[in-house]
């Protein structure tokens, strides 16, 4: 895919949390960066083999558009656990002085907390009432461990009521392009037979695809969160505007760029 840099980086907003006041958010495409070839063109991955300068650029137009300073737009180490962090103050870029975990929860004003996913469900969260935020890297692993639950309760820990507490998930791979096989599917319905819901035939015997925005959905339904919201955009399905980790596995490509999704209290 080719792609021309923009003077700004392209974001999409849910209006469930653009009408909450004293939150700024921003789903990032893959649109208005610096980046090139596979990263074309906003890649915001720091773990990525993308030339450290075009990433470095890329956060700070994220960070503009957030209302953010740079070194305020915080990332985890991410470890596809149920692990989270409360942000007080920013920390290092560089990946090993990074938070070694999954979400992020914050009271603090100014800083932006910024999920990298490329097919993974990234969660925004907001109790705009208490002037509470977070957010959670959802793949299957986190989820199905906790990561969503964990990151109310952090939430809470900070004085959020989690009936107020608005979350919203942003491009995630959909339930056409996720085929899974015998194990995983042996592993949900072992833990909870309801979760069979959540998978449908695939043309492969043994195989199933799995939902898993509507797996994220039901945990959060089920932990008690105020309103869950789902965009219902496919990262692999739209390459124009989204990174995807399987559809460059299945090209064989060496390496992807990863999206960004953001959330700070103004």
């Amino acid at each position: 895919m080719t792609s021309t840099a923009r003077d700004s980086a392209e974001k999409i907003t849910a209006r469930e949390l653009a009408a909450t006041s004293g939150v700024r958010h921003g789903f990032f495409t893959r649109e208005g960066g610096l980046s090139q070839g596979l990263y074309a063109s906003l890649n915001g991955g720091l773990g990525s083999a993308d030339d450290p300068r075009a990433v470095t650029g890329n956060r700070e137009r994220m960070a503009g558009e957030l209302g953010v300073a740079p070194e305020h737009l915080l990332s985890l180490y991410q470890i596809h656990s149920a692990d989270v962090v409360t942000a007080t103050e920013p920390w290092p870029a560089a990946p090993d002085q990074r938070p070694r975990a999954d979400a992020m929860v914050s009271a603090t004003p100014g800083l932006g907390l910024a999920i990298a996913t490329a097919d993974c469900g990234p969660v925004l969260f907001a109790d705009a009432h208490n002037r509470v935020v977070g957010a959670a890297h959802a793949g299957w692993k986190g989820a199905f461990s906790g990561v969503l639950e964990a990151t109310l309760a952090a939430m809470e820990a900070l004085g959020a009521e989690r009936a107020r507490v608005t979350a919203v998930l942003g491009p995630t791979i959909s339930q056409a392009a996720y085929e899974v096989g015998p194990e995983f599917i042996g592993n949900f319905t072992a833990t909870d037979a309801g979760n069979a819901r959540f998978f449908r035939p695939s043309t492969r015997d043994g195989h199933a695809m799995f939902n898993l925005p509507a797996y994220i959905g039901a945990r959060l339904s089920q932990a008690g969160v105020g309103a869950f919201h789902d965009l219902g955009l496919c990262t692999y399905g739209d390459e124009a505007r989204f990174f995807s980790y399987r559809r460059a596995t299945h090209r064989g490509e060496a390496d992807y760029g990863r999206l960004i999704s953001a959330i700070a209290l103004a």
